[in-house]
């Protein structure tokens, strides 16, 4: 079904007047509809979410309403003590007042509120920046801290469980058209060669979950840079967005990934991949503004694996990239072949750096 012809299905004035593709997300196909009332303009993203990503996208939307009423709640009780204007992504019925439209084949469309004044970068814009990630990660956290995980059931299973990423990446090795990779290509090779060799930092978290040294409770999933929305005038951050992967997981997985893309200002595509470094005064700057609101928290855990996360995440993320790579790229979106190869380089160069200054990041982050 066409974005065009499903946007005028959602309850909003006037009609679509425009719909275009609108964002750099690699999973949800996402547009921005700008619907007209006679002199009047309104703003909305439709996004398509599809079944071969999520196997129960109705859980996705079963999730956001959960998370958006309780989210509701907290920011208009705290509005008159925040210094800034709180604000997360709402959910615009459709005309029959259902909160997404379902296709066929499983996918289903939705309508979200369009966020004025604000804006996202993939790619970190310096420390400033970089504090004020970690400040609306800290935030996301704190206002999800008493929110029982048991709400929330699992739009993706097995999501961040790098023991079931692993033992999938084994089982595309054995396949002929991924051995056929491996021969042709050292770069595939040496890849895969890479992440065999640091199986045990990468599976170091899942283990210290099951030993019962790390306990679950609601995250975002996918606390990338490119997801903190960010006031155009102010420079602050506002909220985050792309919370179709909250669900019950590790804070630790929440702050590991987001200094991960961070920390990385070269970016998961990067032009050269010798520009690849792990930054430390980018990491100082993201710490010092998570601690603002985790400061806030009532419950710390009592087992902190921060920096283990840090290189855990970027290692999933290499390895998951690496997979899809070897699997024909059927689960991230690819610009051109071999693009899910580059990105598994980028990640593993990336560990790397991180593994050379483990000592300082661990410094830098003792205090949590």
């Amino acid at each position: 079904m066409r974005a065009d012809l499903i946007a005028n299905e959602f309850s909003l004035p006037g009609r679509a007047a425009a719909v275009r593709p609108f964002g750099a997300g690699n999973i949800n196909d996402t547009y921005l509809a700008i619907y007209r009332d006679g002199r009047f303009e309104f703003p909305a993203i439709i996004q398509k979410i599809r079944q071969t990503v999520f196997p129960e996208p109705a859980i996705v939307m079963q999730n956001l309403r959960v998370l958006s009423e309780h989210l509701q709640k907290n920011l208009e009780a705290e509005a008159e003590q925040a210094d800034r204007p709180w604000i997360f992504p709402e959910i615009i019925p459709t005309k029959s007042g259902e909160d997404f439209i379902a296709e066929p084949n499983g996918d289903i469309w939705r309508a979200l509120t369009f966020i004025p004044g604000a804006q996202t970068f993939e790619a970190v814009q310096g420390p400033e920046h970089a504090f004020e990630v970690g400040l609306v990660l800290g935030h996301f956290h704190r206002q999800v801290e008493g929110l029982p995980c048991t709400q929330f059931k699992l739009a993706l299973p097995g999501f961040h469980d790098a023991e079931q990423y692993f033992t999938q990446f084994e089982s595309v090795l054995q396949a002929e058209s991924a051995q056929s990779l491996i021969e042709a290509s050292p770069s595939t090779r040496k890849a895969a060669e890479f992440i065999q060799s640091r199986q045990q930092p990468l599976l170091l978290l899942s283990q210290a979950l099951a030993q019962g040294k790390l306990q679950l409770s609601v995250t975002h999933g996918d606390p990338k840079a490119g997801n903190v929305m960010i006031e155009t005038k102010s420079g602050r951050g506002i909220g985050l967005i792309d919370l179709d992967t909250v669900q019950a997981g590790l804070r630790e997985h929440d702050f590991g990934d987001a200094a991960r893309s961070l920390c990385n200002p070269a970016g998961e595509s990067p032009v050269q991949l010798s520009d690849i470094k792990f930054d430390l005064e980018l990491l100082e700057a993201f710490v010092n503004g998570y601690k603002v609101e985790v400061d806030r928290m009532s419950q710390r855990p009592a087992e902190a694996f921060y920096y283990e996360a840090i290189l855990g995440m970027t290692l999933e993320l290499g390895l998951r990239f690496l997979t899809d790579h070897l699997a024909g790229d059927r689960y991230f979106k690819v610009q051109h072949a071999g693009h899910n190869l580059y990105r598994a380089q980028a990640q593993f160069n990336l560990a790397e750096s991180i593994e050379k200054q483990e000592p300082l990041i661990r410094e830098l982050i003792q205090d949590l």
